[in-house]
């Protein structure tokens, strides 16, 4: 990877809407130049796939809890269970496997805090696997990108 396409991977996380033409001309490439570094990158991997970015208080979700979860215990089994129940919660962004005081760290998005009691009473606490968890409330989003610095 060069530094002709970590420019266009920069262009792509900031706006993958555009045409090639519009990249083509901000990296004074042909079109079919950057066409092709695109495929290339998507066939190796590097571009994964295109998402739409939705904002969360327009439809209703915008109550974001970071919630530590430690499981009862660390066997790989109890593991695997929990990390596959955690993927069929929808209310869930983001599941983290991390070290520390907690083994888990979601980002969960609800409407408001009684949206999250029914989602922490009715399937977050349903997971046999958990043994203790602690939330913390989102009160402001200082920073929040999906972009990953090259």
């Amino acid at each position: 990877m060069d530094a002709i396409d970590k420019k266009l991977i920069g262009l792509l996380q900031e706006d993958c809407k555009k045409t090639t033409k519009e990249y083509a001309l901000h990296l004074n490439l042909s079109t079919t130049a950057v066409y092709e570094r695109i495929r290339k990158l998507e066939r190796e991997g590097v571009i994964t796939k295109y998402v739409a970015l939705v904002d969360k208080e327009k439809i209703g979700r915008d109550f974001t809890v970071l919630c530590h979860v430690r499981l009862t215990q660390h066997t790989k089994e109890n593991i695997l269970r929990f990390e596959r129940q955690v993927q069929k919660l929808d209310e869930v962004a983001d599941c983290f496997h991390v070290s520390g005081d907690y083994d888990y760290i979601l980002t969960i998005h609800v409407s408001d805090i009684n949206a999250y009691r029914e989602f922490m009473v009715n399937k977050l606490t349903a997971i046999d696997q958990i043994g203790s968890t602690q939330s913390s409330f989102v009160i402001n989003s200082v920073k929040n990108s999906t972009a990953v610095f090259i």
